[in-house]
């Protein structure tokens, strides 16, 4: 049940009649692991917690540097050091104290990962590197709770959803070689800050029409964004029968 203070603050979330109460009631209940709290991390973050997602646990052993606020609009300069996590906590929980929010100020992989994908209803991919993507992939199909994945690097953009409860759905690892696929950070190729604004919200987008039901997910196609020309494309996406981490 939502009381009369969260009928008044997510009113214009209820007021479409596809979302209603019952979609805010299905957020209320839901428990989401964002892995990474960087410049897709604070924009997804802070989306869900304003929308009234009950739980979040919020994944990120990194600390704030100066290079860090050109694009992390999360925080502040008088941050620098502090764990990204903790202060990313903070922040959804200034806006938004009706909700649950966990830092975990640590590397999470293994068991300790697939327990904390395990316990949620779904997991966000806002991390900059491809050994963390597999892992969080592998353990999404494991746990078969869906991934909403997202990278940006320079002015270029993409994400999709990788929910392994439905039969068709191919994983990121399908997409995907894990040989052959070096990193890129952003300390190496630059970013635009907006470009992960933009990602990150379709990426919160994404989280709240699969919790609540509404709308069309992204399962089975990529979208391409280069943030210079502002084009977006989409690719569809096929499940590789001989994936070694998704195949039957």
């Amino acid at each position: 049940m939502l009381s009369d203070e969260e009928l008044l603050r997510y009113s214009r979330q209820i007021l479409m009649p596809r979302f209603d109460i019952a979609g805010q009631e299905k957020l209320k209940a839901a428990r989401v692991l964002v892995v990474g709290a960087g410049g897709l991390g604070c924009p997804v973050a802070l989306y869900l917690g304003a929308a009234g997602v009950g739980h979040l646990v919020l994944v990120d052993d990194d600390q704030i540097e100066l290079a860090n606020l050109q694009r992390q609009i999360a925080f502040e300069h008088l941050w620098l050091g502090a764990s990204k996590a903790e202060k990313l906590s903070e922040r959804v929980r200034a806006i938004n104290p009706e909700i649950s929010v966990r830092a975990v100020n640590r590397r999470v992989d293994g068991d300790d990962l697939q327990q904390l994908v395990a316990e949620s209803s779904l997991v966000v991919d806002c991390t900059d590197n491809f050994n963390t993507r597999f892992a969080l992939n592998r353990a999404s199909v494991a746990t078969r709770v869906p991934l909403v994945s997202g990278a940006a690097i320079r002015g270029e953009g993409q994400l999709s959803v990788y929910d392994p409860g439905q039969q068709d759905s191919p994983c990121y690892h399908c997409l995907y070689p894990e040989q052959g696929n070096e990193d890129l950070t952003c300390s190496e190729a630059g970013v635009i800050g907006p470009l992960v604004g933009m990602i990150g919200s379709v990426q919160a987008m994404e989280v709240i029409k699969l919790l609540s039901g509404v709308g069309r997910s992204l399962v089975g196609r990529l979208l391409i964004l280069d943030a210079w020309q502002m084009e977006w494309r989409e690719m569809k996406l096929v499940k590789d029968p001989e994936c070694p981490v998704c195949a039957e």
